[in-house]
C-alpha cells in the first residue's frame, strides 16, 4: 500500500458521511410543497410511539407488523405526521415482504437520499413536508417501473376513496 492509496481512502472516508444529507425531491408536485421548520419533538405528541421511533429516528417496524399490508380499499395513504399525501392504492401490490409495497409515489410529495446504515447503499426515503422517515425503494418491483416503494406501515395512514382527505397537520 503507498501513500497514494491510502490518501484516497481517508478521502472518500471523509465524505461518505456528508452522502446521506444529500436530498433528491421524486417528481414534480402539481402544487408545490413548502417543507415544514418543525422540530421533530414536537411531533412526539401528535403521533404513536411506535410511529415516531420510525419516523424521527429512523426505526423499522417488524414485518407484518402493520395492519395496512392487508388493506385493499380504494384510496391515499398519507404521512402519518403531518397527513401529506404520499401514495395512492392504485399502486399498492403484494411484494410479500412484509411491509406495504407501491410501485410509485405521488410526484414531488416524496425526497430521496443515501443510506449506508447497513454498510452497503440504500435508497431511504422521506416525506417531502416533515421529513418523516417512510422506508426504502429498491430495483426489484413489477414493470413497467421496476421499482418497489417499500413502506413502514405505522408512518402511512389510511383515508378511504370514501372519505374526505383530512387537512394538512403540523
Amino acid at each position: 500500500m503507498n501513500r497514494r492509496t491510502v490518501l484516497k481512502g481517508f478521502a472518500a472516508a471523509s465524505v461518505l458521511p456528508l452522502m446521506p444529507g444529500c436530498t433528491r425531491v421524486v417528481g414534480e408536485a402539481e402544487i408545490p410543497v413548502t417543507p415544514l421548520n418543525k422540530p421533530r419533538k414536537e411531533w412526539r405528541g401528535l403521533v404513536s410511539t411506535r410511529a415516531y421511533e420510525i419516523l424521527f429516528e429512523e426505526a423499522t417496524e417488524r414485518p407484518e407488523s402493520s395492519n395496512l399490508i392487508y388493506e385493499t380499499r380504494e384510496g391515499t395513504y398519507l404521512c402519518a405526521a403531518c397527513y401529506l399525501p404520499l401514495f395512492e392504492s392504485r399502486y399498492k401490490y403484494e411484494s410479500w415482504t412484509g411491509w406495504p409495497s407501491f410501485t410509485e409515489p405521488i410526484a414531488g410529495h416524496i425526497a430521496t437520499k443515501i443510506d449506508f446504515k447497513i454498510i452497503w447503499p440504500r435508497t431511504e426515503y422521506h416525506c417531502v413536508r416533515c421529513g418523516g422517515h417512510q422506508g426504502h425503494v429498491f430495483n426489484d418491483g413489477p414493470p413497467p417501473r421496476g421499482e418497489r416503494w417499500c413502506n413502514n406501515g405505522y408512518a402511512l395512514k389510511f383515508v378511504p376513496v370514501e372519505d374526505a382527505l383530512p387537512a394538512l397537520r403540523g
